[in-house]
């Protein structure tokens, strides 16, 4: 039977992906990436990177662990990874060429301004663009290294001893496992140095993001653990709260992506209880599909590539071309993202090859 929490969460966390985006472009908190904010002073929108960013990446791995277990339990190694190959880095790879590269010019689209790309060859150019058009793109890059990695382990516990081990955690123990979150944090490089690729091995967190992606496969796959889990998402979903308000409160204009700040140990409890206080919510409250969740579940992933070049594209033009004040670019690039996302997917998914390279659909 198909565990429709797990596919309502995906899409619903997806869609939370869309509206951090709209906020962390236009971020003036020292995040990297984006195109600046309103001014000097204080911005309050920004509090929403402060919310979602500790715990909505992790939570997609989670899922992806989870559910990596109930397609292995129906398909060959093989046949996974050859499908995990064209899902996962067809795209993150042929189609940065394809289609991304246009993410890329608007990512670089401050520098040309300023001459710095004077003189360069057209094709220097749309290489540079292609790979500075990755963006989202890091997330399912990781994921299918991770795949890898997950075969290894898969081989090392080949009679699943410590998968069955782990389905036997109670409530106390599967909130202990935290700590691991907590000790992922810590292997990002906390001093990066310029001009090396420190900040990029911050940026994609491979270590720490296997954590995740693990306990979604040896903990999270068990019947058992999503039950015991969902019988207490309430006072999860409270401390998760408590703890996040005191964390954005105590911390609210710091850059909230630093090493320093991922790694501190209220920002890993505050990240780790709203994992568990929402897979706990959607497995009690939203196991069940219909119509708009069916569509959601089969083009989130799809929306999830197709986003961001919306947002770059409406983003920089809404910002450098207008005189608009920052709520009215806020609400049109929030509905341009909800609206023409998902009809950009809708038309790019019909045609045969570019489907295939930017979805890695057959």
């Amino acid at each position: 039977m198909r565990k429709h929490w797990i596919d309502n969460l995906r899409w619903v966390t997806v869609l939370l992906v869309l509206f951090y985006h709209v906020i962390y472009f236009y971020n003036n908190k020292g995040v990297f990436g984006g195109i600046g904010g309103f001014g000097d002073g204080p911005q309050y929108q920004d509090v929403v990177m402060y919310i979602l960013y500790p715990w909505f990446m992790p939570i997609l791995f989670i899922l992806a662990g989870i559910s990596a277990r109930y397609a292995l339990e129906k398909h060959s190694a093989g046949e996974w990874f050859k499908a995990r190959t064209r899902k996962l880095l067809v795209p993150g790879t042929i189609g940065l060429l394809v289609f991304h590269w246009m993410v890329g010019y608007f990512n670089t689209a401050v520098a040309a301004r300023d001459g710095a790309l004077d003189g360069m060859p057209g094709v220097a150019k749309y290489l540079m663009w292609a790979l500075s058009g990755t963006g989202p793109l890091w997330f399912i890059q990781v994921l299918w290294l991770l795949c890898i990695v997950l075969l290894i382990v898969r081989a090392l516990d080949r009679k699943d001893r410590f998968w069955n081990w782990c389905g036997k955690a109670g409530i106390v123990p599967i909130i202990l496992l935290g700590v691991l979150f907590w000790a992922g944090e810590q292997t990002m490089i906390k001093n990066p140095r310029p001009e090396s690729i420190d900040g990029l091995l911050n940026l994609y967190k491979p270590i720490f993001y296997l954590v995740p992606f693990l306990l979604g496969w040896f903990v999270f796959s068990h019947d058992e653990v999503q039950e015991k889990v969902a019988k207490v998402w309430i006072p999860l979903m409270a401390c998760a709260v408590i703890s996040g308000g005191i964390l954005i409160g105590t911390t609210f204009g710091q850059d909230n992506t630093t090493p320093q700040y991922l790694g501190s140990p209220l920002n890993c409890l505050y990240g780790w209880l709203m994992c568990l206080a929402m897979m706990g919510w959607f497995k009690a409250k939203f196991d069940r599909t219909g119509p708009f969740a069916t569509y959601m579940s089969r083009s989130s992933f799809g929306l999830y590539i197709v986003h961001y070049l919306v947002i770059a594209a409406f983003g920089y033009m809404l910002k450098m071309y207008t005189q608009l004040p920052p709520l009215a670019i806020y609400a049109i690039l929030t509905v341009a993202v909800f609206t023409l996302s998902p009809l950009l997917y809708e038309v790019l998914h019909r045609i045969p090859v570019v489907r295939w390279c930017v979805f890695g659909e057959k």
